[in-house]
């Protein structure tokens, strides 16, 4: 579904990717972890079409994106990815129906028809009856979902989670990262989940960890995914 090729970016005299290597595939839940300045949110925007990488590809199944113009990067990211926030990021005067509804109506989906597919996600994340409330009424919790459905809403291929519970306590964070794998899941996206918590991570289906802007896979690290369910 999604592959970067010999990624590599640098800042300055820093080089936060040096010739990664990584793959996602459809349904797939993939945690990126390492600690701070490892080059895993640097990564992330890559991938994402955020940033351009200074060498290396970025494809999206057959299509090559970290070529395009900003212009058509910008329309990928909107119709294709979906992204969920460590803060959310909805906005404070819409309601949590139109937060959801927000990405169809910037693609031309009449506002109604958006309201309605938006809807459709609340009883499936658990928010029913909270369609109309504004964020500022939500619980963290709450707020997460409602950027899950967000997320989802569009049909995105790949969603992308940057520290997605980092706001949340421990018991909150673990229903909202259980919620986001299932949901993905359920719809056939891929989901790249950076993240420095090791409870976060062991519900995804693979981790791998980023250091000095390297990829390898962390010690014990395998492909199953009971520990998820256990």
């Amino acid at each position: 579904m999604l592959i970067g090729c010999g990624l590599v970016k640098s800042f300055g005299g820093t080089r936060a990717l040096d010739g990664v290597d990584v793959a996602v595939r459809a349904g797939e839940a993939l945690a990126v972890m390492g600690p701070s300045g490892s080059g895993k949110s640097t990564l992330l925007h890559c991938l994402a079409g955020v940033e351009r990488p200074d060498a290396g590809r970025v494809l999206l199944g057959p299509d090559r994106v970290d070529d395009l113009p900003e212009p058509r990067r910008s329309e990928v990211r909107r119709t294709r990815f979906g992204f969920v926030f460590q803060a959310g990021h909805l906005l404070p005067e819409l309601s949590a129906e139109e937060n959801v509804a927000l990405p169809l109506m910037l693609g031309g989906t009449a506002r109604a028809a958006a309201v309605r597919r938006a809807r459709a996600w609340f009883p499936r994340l658990g928010l029913e009856s909270l369609e109309e409330r504004r964020p500022g009424q939500l619980s963290g919790g709450q707020a997460q979902r409602v950027a899950i459905a967000r997320a989802l809403v569009g049909g995105a291929e790949v969603v992308f989670a940057d520290e997605p519970t980092g706001a949340l306590d421990q018991a909150t964070g673990q229903a909202v990262i259980r919620l986001l794998v299932a949901a993905t899941g359920e719809q056939g996206a891929a989901l790249v989940v950076v993240t420095h918590d090791p409870q976060v991570a062991r519900w995804c289906d693979r981790v791998i960890e980023v250091r000095d802007g390297r990829v390898r896979a962390p010690a014990g690290a395998t492909d199953a995914t009971a520990g998820r369910r256990a």
